[in-house]
């Protein structure tokens, strides 16, 4: 039990503060409501060290666990695991109406502030705008509200990744599929196939920034899964007869799940930095990427998507015919030895260095 919170505590700050902080949490409101028996810490000595000994493996077992069970857990979230068929494409469908919505409110509310200065073409898209029946309405309420809800208006829209292909049945899903999309929709840098290569490429503070951005959202979606696995317990401890207070216990239940609602909701928004730290990898890890590969990044932009729409080909796919294009890209390898620094001589006999 303490390596594993030595191993957390030297190099895994994410999984503390991200898993077993939020898990913690939750084994205490377990511990002090569906088996009040394991959390008397105010009895004698004995039975105090046995509590806390069961608070500590339960939220090392919960928090690790939940950890390793990321990827799916998360994907559950996103819509992309478990959800039927008819129902994720009627959530995809309404996100997609959302999103169309939302931009075109914030075009409307663009092209009003700077109405004067309109050209004919961005004219009749206003006078569309105002003969729309839902747009105008919704336009009159954005203009009453004034710019700071015009800044929640775009927060809302580039939640929403730029394809509209790639968005998915929830929050979370687009939150997370907008930075996904980000490096191959700007540069056709695929970052989803070449993350570990653009991991090791980029410097350590863009790196460490990453890593901490992510923490938030796995603190909240801990937190979520963990008040479920909480409500169940509950569940099954009114079901069975065996709750010492059956109403803290219904009441537990009932607010727990309003909150799984804000928890969610809260992830959504964490994603802003999450987002915010990939794209920063993306820009400044292109080079240094670039570099390692032995590529020279090419001075215009086309050129430089279609290498990197070739490599990604290359990782994802395997080698075939045309992807030879990428010699175009390569840069010779300098000979063994041109760069490297002069070898310090070999020390005389005597010198004093132990032999």
């Amino acid at each position: 039990m303490t390596g594993i919170f030595q191993s957390a505590l030297a190099g895994g700050r994410g999984l503390l503060v991200g898993w077993i902080l939020p898990s913690l949490i939750n084994v205490l409101i377990f511990g002090f409501v569906v088996v009040p028996e394991l959390s008397r810490f105010d009895a004698p000595g004995a039975e105090a060290a046995r509590a806390a000994i069961f608070g500590l493996v339960a939220t090392a077992v919960l928090g690790l666990v939940l950890a390793a069970l990321q990827i799916p857990l998360y994907r559950v979230l996103e819509g992309h695991l478990g959800w039927p068929r008819r129902l994720a494409q009627a959530r995809r469908r309404r996100h997609l109406a959302r999103k169309h919505l939302v931009r075109n409110r914030v075009d409307a509310v663009s092209l009003v502030r700077r109405e004067r200065h309109l050209t004919g073409d961005e004219k009749s898209v206003l006078d569309a705008f105002r003969a729309h029946p839902v747009i105008s309405r919704h336009l009159a309420a954005d203009l009453r509200r004034g710019p700071v809800w015009f800044a929640v208006l775009e927060e809302r829209l580039h939640r929403y990744p730029v394809d509209d292909r790639q968005v998915a049945a929830t929050r979370l899903g687009n939150a997370i599929r907008r930075f996904e999309e980000y490096g191959h929709d700007r540069y056709r840098l695929d970052s989803q196939v070449l993350w570990h290569e653009l991991n090791a490429a980029v410097p350590e503070p863009v790196r460490k920034q990453t890593d901490d951005a992510r923490m938030s959202v796995d603190f909240f979606v801990c937190l979520l899964y963990g008040h479920l696995l909480v409500v169940v317990a509950a569940g099954i401890d009114l079901a069975l007869g065996a709750a010492v207070r059956p109403w803290l216990v219904v009441a537990t239940m009932i607010g727990l799940l309003p909150l799984t609602v804000i928890w969610y909701r809260l992830a959504v928004v964490a994603t802003d930095e999450w987002a915010g730290a990939v794209r920063a990898m993306v820009n400044l890890g292109r080079q240094p990427l670039a570099t390692a590969l032995g590529f020279a990044l090419p001075q215009q932009i086309d050129e430089e998507r279609a290498m990197w729409r070739l490599f990604g080909d290359f990782v994802g796919s395997g080698f075939r015919p045309g992807l030879d294009a990428l010699d175009a890209y390569r840069v010779a390898p300098e000979e063994p030895g041109a760069g490297d620094p002069p070898r310090p001589a070999e020390p005389a006999p005597g010198d004093g260095r132990p032999s």
